[in-house]
């Protein structure tokens, strides 16, 4: 049946970015084919969106942030909205599955992993909200010195294309449970499980604008993002030469960033090891996900006896 569903889900089906709470294509009409790797086939189209949908987008959570309720209503009902949304990626996840598994090429089964590690994020950010203290700071006599805790205002996700349900999961959560509102970009390669969470999220009771999805390339949609002045801070998982130039984009406006580039995790095997029993960790280890991941043992030091 995971077979079944991954060869047919969304079929011909022409996706739409989320803006404002609403779906839209983009400003020019102009759409980038949605290929699966596992057979090189195209079965769906995306947005291909530019600078004016990334400036629709922010603009819509920029209004979100500053008129809307999100950054101001108190944190438990913040994190109320992220619990409905955990409930919904458990309901769908047999579709969230199959979606992810068919757009990024990746077994069945895979998909079917990352739907619990995505409900675990958004399950955690869901009872972190409230959690987050400012500190009283012992200074002079007849002074008191304190720092307060604020949302940053709108945050930028630009998510890589190897666990996109996973990674939106890690940034969204965390971004919006502290009363950010946000505008992500997926990966061309693989975006129609972020384009879901957004109806998901709208489900789950989230204002409009608070969750936005752009799609396109990223040296259109996501370096626009990166450098929009009304963005407040910036995240990005991927390649140290993009993280580069999302740096730079974002420091003429002075916005923090987090980065989470490359990696490269060795595999240590000591001399008494039980090799027989090393042997399949350390296979698994660099093909899982298609060998996709950051923390792929890409590199094996055995010890000598």
């Amino acid at each position: 049946m995971g077979t079944h569903l991954s060869a047919t889900v969304a079929e011909g089906r022409a996706f739409m970015q989320f803006i404002g709470g609403k779906p839209v294509d983009a400003l020019s009409g102009e759409r980038i084919d949605v290929v699966c790797p596992s057979d090189g086939k195209a079965f769906a189209s995306i947005p291909a969106s530019g600078a004016a949908d990334v400036d629709r987008a922010v603009k819509a959570a920029r209004r979100a942030f500053d008129d809307g309720p999100w950054s101001r209503i108190p944190a438990v009902e913040r994190g109320r909205c992220l619990t409905r949304l955990f409930h919904l990626v458990e309901r769908d996840g047999a579709e969230l599955a199959a979606l992810e598994s068919r757009d990024t090429g990746k077994p069945v089964r895979q998909g079917r992993a990352d739907v619990p590690a995505t409900m675990r994020y958004y399950e955690f950010y869901s009872g972190a909200g409230d959690k987050i203290h400012g500190d009283t700071i012992p200074f002079l006599d007849g002074y008191t010195a304190l720092t307060l805790r604020e949302p940053h205002g709108v945050v930028a996700g630009i998510i890589p294309w190897n666990y996109p349900l996973q990674i939106l999961a890690r940034v969204a959560g965390a971004a919006l449970a502290m009363g950010n509102t946000l505008v992500v970009k997926p990966a061309e390669d693989a975006s129609l499980t972020a384009i879901r969470m957004a109806e998901l999220a709208l489900e789950a009771g989230f204002p409009e604008g608070v969750f936005n999805v752009v799609t396109g390339y990223g040296r259109d949609a996501g370096a626009a993002l990166s450098a929009h002045p009304l963005v407040d801070y910036v995240t990005f998982t991927g390649s140290p030469m993009t993280g580069t130039a999302i740096q730079q984009a974002a420091a003429i406006n002075n916005r923090g960033v987090t980065m989470e580039l490359g990696g490269k995790s060795p595999q240590i095997v000591f001399a008494d090891s039980d090799i027989e029993k090393a042997l399949p960790v350390l296979v698994n280890a660099i093909i899982q996900n298609g060998g996709q991941t950051c923390s792929a043992g890409s590199r094996v030091l055995v010890e000598r006896p």
